[in-house]
């Protein structure tokens, strides 16, 4: 049967348990499976390769992002780690310039040292991506929108280029999630989460996950997961796919607690820019409106002056916000990602994408607006 999103979030790729029909998919706290024979078994041989409440959320992951393979990991960084090792010494990568610290260490501090060499690129005029490819590029990697900038990338259009080139195109879709955008719908490759954030959704549990269509690419991608072996257990798989359920809700409340603080902190006399796709002035915001479904509720702003502790200031007055790394969670958080989530990327570096010293970057949470308002209110004075 054919099924919308929000009741894909509950039923999609899921099957009632075959043992006592359990609605909820048990907790398989197992290392190993009896076999009638060698080779003789269910499907389940070791749990480092498979484990049933890991392939039901490989499954539900597959199915809200409309593809075929799920295949979920320890981290967001082990899913990242997993697409990189598809590439040999000698490739090349075009990867976004503002994205995640985790993600430019990995990328030029573990792989570089392998002979993988990464182009950081601004890919707000998608155009601009092709002089970058080369023979020796393989792959594509992108947020959309992007952290802490929120800048929107097209998808569409790096789809193109990828086909073009025979380049495989991978999205990082935590910040948007599977409510908000698909990319394998808009052409990518594979589709990255890092499921601790919104999937996960309640702060309890470190998890990533990757979505593909095509096969080929898929049984690479477990060959590798198994090889490799960075597999999340079964208690936190149960976690996230418990998390997927609510995430259509969450999302809707998420997206309407985030439009109502970016048009409060546009108007307040201290605030000097605000970043949040669903502004008109938003750079791409006509490219957000196509291929997103609303507009997050992740928020980055700088105060007027651009200075450093009057930004510490703020987040150390927060009362409801909580100062903290992560995002996507019930709570709303606050960070300030020059000393924390970008402390790993150069000054110079990250003040290029605008990662200045007084730039805060907000998740905000599914608490009552006025409070939310409230504390933000008190908090920048």
């Amino acid at each position: 049967m054919k099924m919308k999103f929000n009741t894909k979030t509950i039923h999609g790729g899921q099957k009632l348990d075959p043992a006592y029909g359990a609605v909820m998919p048990p907790i398989y706290q197992t290392t190993t499976y009896a076999q009638s024979t060698p080779g003789g078994h269910k499907g389940f041989e070791y749990s480092r390769s498979k484990n049933p409440t890991r392939s039901a959320l490989e499954n539900a992951v597959a199915s809200i992002e409309n593809g075929n393979y799920g295949m979920a990991f320890g981290s967001g960084l082990a899913a990242i780690d997993a697409v990189i090792k598809l590439l040999e010494p000698g490739d090349e990568v075009i990867s976004s310039n503002d994205l995640y610290g985790g993600s430019y260490r990995l990328f030029t501090s573990i792989f570089k040292k392998f002979g993988i060499t990464f182009h950081f690129v601004d890919m707000k005029n998608a155009n601009t991506i092709e002089n970058y490819v080369n023979a020796n590029t393989k792959l594509l990697w992108l947020e959309t929108p992007t952290n802490p900038m929120m800048n929107i990338i097209d998808i569409k259009a790096c789809a193109a280029i990828s086909k073009k080139h025979n380049l495989l195109l991978a999205v990082d879709n935590t910040f948007a999630t599977p409510y908000l955008q698909q990319p394998l719908e808009l052409g990518a490759d594979i589709v990255m989460h890092s499921a601790t954030k919104y999937l996960g959704g309640h702060s309890d549990v470190v998890l990533g996950v990757l979505a593909v269509k095509d096969k080929e690419l898929a049984d690479k991608l477990y060959f590798i997961q198994n090889a490799s072996g960075a597999v999340c257990g079964p208690q936190d798989s149960f976690l996230v796919l418990r998390g997927i359920k609510t995430l259509h809700i969450r999302m809707q409340r998420h997206c309407e607690n985030g439009r109502a603080v970016a048009e409060y902190l546009s108007t307040h006399a201290k605030i000097e820019n605000v970043y949040w796709p669903g502004f008109e002035n938003h750079p791409n915001h006509v490219i957000a409106k196509t291929q997103m479904k609303d507009f997050g509720a992740m928020i980055s702003f700088t105060t007027k002056g651009n200075n450093y502790e009057d930004a510490i200031k703020i987040v150390e007055k927060l009362k409801i916000f909580t100062l903290a790394e992560s995002l996507g969670g019930v709570e709303s958080l606050a960070g300030h990602p020059a000393s924390m989530t970008h402390a790993s990327v150069p000054k110079e570096e990250r003040e290029k994408t605008g990662v200045v010293d007084s730039l805060i970057r907000l998740s905000v949470g599914i608490e009552d607006i006025d409070d939310l308002i409230a504390d933000l209110k008190q908090a920048i004075g």
